[in-house]
């Protein structure tokens, strides 16, 4: 006899920053999810790259959840060090931690090992890869999983970033290429083993523009530079790098940096094993969809944006946040919950979806990075 799925009330679909955050403030409130991630464990693979974390978002979130304490503990000394230079490495702004900003730094795997160590051991279901969902009626839906299994929950969350499973019982809409590419790279032990590229950086996030392309960095908890390549380019550009060849790939990403600062062209000439591609995609500015019974999105599946505003992260964290919230607030009304969330939702990431647009055009204009002095300027 066939056996009856299984079912879950609540069921998240991605255990990154927003699906965990989710959990944890559902929990906070002595409400049960079940979260559901591709990765085989929580150590598959490295989480990577520093992440600031706002006052009014992810820091809410942290609050919400009853972790800010902990995390406070768990912030880079320094990071909000800001340092911004032209091609030829002449120092134009170069603002230290003072220890007053809003935007403190952290680790995003120590992050997400916080908000993972708060939640009871059955909560995630490690290996567990959604390859798609089908409405049942009355709000419910059944979750097709790649091993073969079903589920069916009452209430389906897509926190399942870019490329969501979820995303299409909700929406048409698909992330389309940003014009710009990024090439992300290491410098280990930056002081001891790389000091003209730890020099040049300065001690939390540095920024050498020019038009078109430039050079993002920031130190991480473990004494290395974490490099980002910014070029705007063809979507196909990435295609014709051969990045299993780590020195041909470092002189082709080079070849668009010719006559920039030796110290610059040094995060990718001397970086540490190889270089990662990774093409910048977004969903439209103001994507949204109509109410649809027992489902909704949250993070990237709703509003991926190009990472240039630095809230991807932080938006994610306070969706899961707030739709807890509401879903505590209206235990016998989940539409009325998933309704009052949206509302915060839509307008929310759509103002900051446009700042990450604007953000990435000013980045690289012909006149760069005067588009950035100038925005640091405005905000005092």
């Amino acid at each position: 006899m066939p056996t009856t799925p299984a079912h879950h009330p609540i069921a998240v679909i991605g255990a990154g920053l927003g699906g965990l955050t989710l959990a944890r403030v559902l929990a906070v409130h002595g409400i049960e999810a079940a979260v559901f991630d591709l990765d085989a464990s929580p150590a598959a693979r490295t989480q990577g790259g520093m992440l600031d974390i706002h006052e009014d978002s992810g820091q809410a979130a942290l609050r919400a959840a009853g972790l800010h304490e902990r995390f406070r503990e768990l912030v880079l000394p320094g990071g909000q060090a800001t340092r911004v230079l032209d091609r030829h490495a002449v120092v134009l702004l170069d603002e230290p931690d003072d220890g007053t900003g809003g935007r403190p730094e952290i680790d995003r795997g120590d992050l997400r090992d916080l908000l993972l160590g708060s939640l009871p051991g059955n909560t995630v279901r490690w290996g567990a890869k959604v390859t798609g969902a089908r409405p049942l009626g009355g709000g419910r839906h059944e979750v097709a999983l790649a091993d073969g299994t079903v589920f069916t929950t009452d209430l389906l969350v897509g926190a399942d970033g870019a490329w969501s499973r979820i995303r299409p019982l909700v929406s048409a809409a698909r992330p389309a290429y940003s014009g710009v590419s990024f090439v992300e790279a290491d410098l280990l032990e930056a002081d001891l083993r790389h000091p003209v590229a730890a020099g040049v950086v300065g001690d939390g996030f540095f920024f050498a523009l020019g038009a078109g392309r430039g050079f993002l960095a920031h130190r991480e908890t473990d004494g290395s530079v974490h490099v980002y390549v910014a070029v705007e380019a063809p979507e196909d550009w990435l295609d014709g790098i051969d990045f299993h060849d780590t020195e041909a790939a470092k002189e082709r990403v080079l070849a668009h940096f010719d006559g920039w600062d030796k110290s610059l062209r040094s995060l990718v000439a001397d970086a540490d094993g190889p270089l990662v591609p990774r093409r910048i995609h977004a969903l439209a500015v103001g994507h949204r969809w109509d109410r649809v019974p027992g489902v909704t999105l949250l993070g990237d599946a709703a509003h991926l944006m190009s990472p240039f505003a630095g809230e991807g992260a932080n938006l994610a964290m306070l969706d899961g946040a707030e739709l807890a919230g509401f879903l505590a607030a209206r235990p016998d009304d989940t539409e009325a919950a998933l309704s009052a969330y949206e509302e915060r939702m839509f307008p929310r990431s759509e103002a900051s979806a446009a700042q990450s647009a604007h953000s990435a055009a000013l980045l690289f204009r012909e006149d760069a990075p005067q588009g950035l002095l100038d925005m640091f300027a405005a905000h005092g």
